[in-house]
């Protein structure tokens, strides 16, 4: 019974030694990604996640299988005022079209529901399953920034519904310094690095 007991708290402990062993995800600063963009003295960067190997060590799937692009915001203060983030709006451009993010919590309902299966059904309950959009990779990675102090640096995800086009920017607006309340100009980050 000891070595039973011994055995499945080793093999417990082995079992969860991968999830705490990964290292937590940290972006480059917004002046090492080539499409970045100074206003004022915000540094702006945005990257978009497209392949697997972009996404599935960050959210276990792609989530651009089911039709939606996540995009990395970073944002780095380097002047002496905070800056106020709670009216910012970003939206994904392209060809005249525009495209707002999705919060991170209402993204399982852009799966369809399954429908009810009608008629004999096994006597033994197999598991559902889940909804992939669901995870809860989704929620902590996405961008929730209120306030950036100076020389502070944030970062989050944006989910857009919609697949990446080549000549897509992230449009900002609504950004403004804490003490005058002044909003920043507009910037438009390109998600493609300038050719």
């Amino acid at each position: 019974m000891i070595l039973v007991r011994k055995t499945l708290i080793v093999s417990l402990w082995l079992a969860v030694l991968p999830a705490f062993s990964q290292e937590a995800f940290r972006p480059k600063p917004a002046t090492a990604y080539p499409s970045h963009q100074k206003v004022g003295p915000l540094v702006l960067a945005a990257v978009k996640f497209e392949t697997d190997s972009e996404t599935k060590p960050l959210f276990g799937i792609n989530p651009n299988e089911y039709g939606v692009l996540p995009v990395l915001l970073i944002l780095e203060n380097q002047g002496a005022e905070t800056l106020m983030l709670d009216r910012m709006r970003v939206s994904y451009q392209y060809r005249g079209m525009e495209v707002l993010p999705t919060p991170a919590h209402e993204l399982p309902s852009i799966l369809a529901p399954r429908r009810p299966r009608v008629g004999m059904t096994t006597p033994i309950p197999l598991p559902k399953k889940k909804n992939p959009l669901a995870r809860v990779e989704f929620e902590s990675r996405a961008f929730s920034a209120k306030t950036l102090l100076k020389g502070e640096t944030a970062h989050g995800f944006l989910y857009f519904e919609t697949r990446h086009r080549t000549d897509a920017i992230l449009y900002i607006t609504g950004i403004r310094e804490g003490v005058s309340g002044k909003e920043l100009f507009f910037a438009e980050v390109p998600i493609d690095s300038p050719k």
